[in-house]
């Protein structure tokens, strides 16, 4: 889904995570395929898998992430793309020296990373000190940790497609058991300040926006905080590309439920509600909760299927005396795409 575009990472300025990073993307559409097959082709003919844009100088070194994600998108809107339409810049995140990249194009989300100097466009890298995922060097999956009221966090980003679709899927799975365990949604970010503005998220301050009113409704409203997350994934995400349709939607959402919008708007601008992000922050800086989502139950990483029915079996091995709640079956469709955004 469309995104709105950012400048920063949530670790700009900051030592970038050491973690291999997931080329996330959504369902596999035509056009999204026909645009990740152009970039190859680019890269075949270049016989050496990584091409420079053709009639474009060498940026000079330290180059901004900012104008390094904009001279990648320049590049591929006028040269890698079909006539009508457009790629458009999400974020840019600097590791190991290499620019990671992403964008939207054709509704989906695609990462591509540049050289330091961005002279160079890659479509893919592979950090050779993480263990493969099912290699029989990984380790086994941790036992569940077991206690009388489970602690449940969900690290999201607000903007992130599989963020909300571990939201969608955790929602009946709170309402179940809520009142048996304490579910916590925490927000990946990076805070450096007391302020908004010293906030920074993968999808830029539209993100860091609604993380910080999702932080006001749950603490205004804790009663319905499930309900506003449902329905703003449902409706009001699909329109991030779009500013002016966000705000609307915002609005017109928290109105329906009864909310004061004015009183979300005020304290999202506050002090509290950044502290609220720190404390998220420093949660997942503990527990080693990089990406988006990341399920940690009673201090365990989960790593199975995202569906309600997955995620309340997993909660309920974390009870020493599961309560009769834990016999109800949830719905266990098809999983959405096990991706993440980091």
């Amino acid at each position: 889904m469309p995104q709105e575009p950012g400048q920063a990472s949530p670790h700009a300025g900051g030592s970038p995570r050491d973690t291999p990073h997931t080329t996330f993307f959504g369902p596999k559409t035509l056009a999204v395929v026909a645009f990740v097959a152009g970039v190859l082709v680019a890269l075949l003919l270049a016989g050496s898998g990584i091409f420079v844009p053709a009639g474009t100088a060498a940026a000079s070194p330290g180059i901004s992430p900012t104008a390094c994600g904009e001279k990648i998108v320049q590049y591929i809107n006028a040269n890698q793309i079909t006539p009508g339409n457009t790629a458009s810049l999400v974020g840019v995140r600097e590791n190991h020296g290499v620019y990671s990249v992403d964008i939207t194009y054709s509704s989906e989300n695609v990462t591509v990373y540049a050289s330091g100097d961005c002279g160079l466009l890659f479509t893919d890298a592979i950090n050779m000190s993480a263990p493969l995922p099912g290699s029989s060097g990984s380790a086994s999956p941790a036992a569940a940790s077991k206690s009388a009221r489970p602690e449940v966090d969900l690290y999201v980003m607000s903007f992130c497609p599989y963020g909300t679709q571990a939201e969608t899927a955790m929602k009946p799975v709170a309402d179940l058991l809520g009142s048996d365990a304490d579910f916590h949604v925490r927000y990946i970010s990076s805070v450096t300040g007391s302020t908004p503005a010293s906030v920074q998220s993968l999808h830029g301050p539209a993100e860091v926006q609604e993380d910080l009113r999702q932080v006001c409704i749950n603490q205004q409203y804790p009663a319905q905080y499930w309900v506003y997350l449902e329905r703003f994934d449902e409706q009001c995400y699909p329109l991030a590309g779009n500013s002016a349709a966000l705000s609307a939607c915002r609005q017109n959402l928290t109105t329906s439920l009864g909310m004061d919008d004015g009183a979300i708007t005020s304290c999202a601008a506050g002090n509290a509600s950044v502290g609220t992000l720190a404390s998220d922050e420093a949660a997942a800086d503990a527990a080693g909760a990089q990406g988006s989502p990341t399920l940690v139950i009673n201090g365990v990483t989960y790593n199975g299927a995202r569906t309600p029915e997955a995620y309340k079996e997993a909660i309920c091995n974390s009870f020493t005396a599961p309560p009769a709640a834990c016999n109800t079956t949830l719905a266990s469709d098809t999983a959405p795409a096990a991706g993440g955004c980091r």
